[in-house]
């Protein structure tokens, strides 16, 4: 071995350590107590978000800055008027923060080749007839079970539309009131 690579060697070593140091005094390594620590899940999620740990992914990507603003559906009269004029009909997908309700396929007793599904995209939180969007798809299958869906543009989807902005209406309405 020659003093060149001992040299380096004990270049890499004293930067290995020094770089072990830095770490360890900037407090990336904490050392700690497994019993002072709790066991269950919920326990451990409960006590990191009292001591303001954790990462949100809005904040990483360049989301909002710190303020964070909570709406839930029951302060929304479209979104509650929607539930309630399409409650007879079985929901496929559900999804508040994402604006979108998704029924299951609908067929009635009369027609059994034929089913509807709706969907319902929220655009605004003003009761609004463009903060609303009804899409009807109409599914037909033969008696060989070979279907077609096609999007339709019915009377239905006119009359869901006026219905679910006139029962927020109703709701803003009395919501106003108290």
């Amino acid at each position: 071995m020659n003093i060149l690579s001992t040299t380096k060697i004990l270049k890499f070593i004293s930067f290995l350590f020094l770089s072990l140091f830095l770490l360890n005094a900037c407090g990336i390594y904490k050392p700690v107590d497994a019993r002072k620590q709790p066991q269950q899940a919920k326990e451990k999620a409960k006590k990191n978000v009292s001591e303001g740990r954790g990462v949100a992914l809005g904040n990483i990507l360049g989301g909002r800055g710190g303020s964070t603003n909570y709406e839930f559906s029951s302060s929304n009269p479209l979104w509650r008027a929607s539930l309630e004029i399409i409650d007879f009909l079985p929901l496929a997908t559900v999804d508040y923060s994402g604006g979108v309700i998704i029924t299951d396929w609908y067929n009635d007793s009369q027609s059994q080749n034929e089913a509807i599904k709706l969907t319902i995209r929220f655009l605004g939180t003003e009761i609004r007839s463009n903060s609303v969007k009804v899409i009807v798809h109409k599914k037909k299958c033969s008696p060989n079970m070979e279907c077609r869906v096609n999007e339709i543009n019915s009377k239905i989807k006119d009359e869901l539309q006026s219905a679910i902005l006139n029962k927020a209406a109703e709701f803003d309405k009395a919501s106003k009131k108290k």
